[in-house]
Formats: structure tokens, sequence, C-alpha cells
């Protein structure tokens, strides 16, 4: 695989695992989440090549 292949694949990925977790974290903030275990769900999708990946695990709420 090519370096600019290599680079732009890290970049987006760096940038949902970035965003991802600050979403997430300000959700659980504003709610109750106090020994509760949520299920979720990450799907990429790139649409001109008929790709959908889905990712599934559960996330436990703070203490």
């Amino acid at each position: 695989m090519s370096d600019d292949f290599n680079m732009s694949m890290r970049k987006f990925l760096k940038q949902v695992g970035v965003t991802s977790q600050q979403a997430i974290e300000e959700a659980m903030r504003e709610a109750d989440t106090a020994g509760k275990t949520y299920a979720v769900k990450a799907v990429v999708t790139i649409e001109e090549l008929d790709l959908t990946h889905e990712v599934t695990g559960q996330i436990k709420g703070q203490e």
C-alpha cells in the first residue's frame, strides 16, 4: 500500500476515534450512567465501494 493511502487511512481513523470519544464522553456526562452498561455500535461506510463495516461493543457508565 502507498504512503499516501496509509496516511489518509490513519488520519481518518484518528478523526473517527477522537471525535467519537468526545461525543460519547459528552453524552455520558449529561446522563446518569452510574452502574449502567450501554450497547454501542459504530458503522463505517464507503458507498462507492459498497462497504459497510460495523463494530459493536459495550461501554460501562462511570461510577
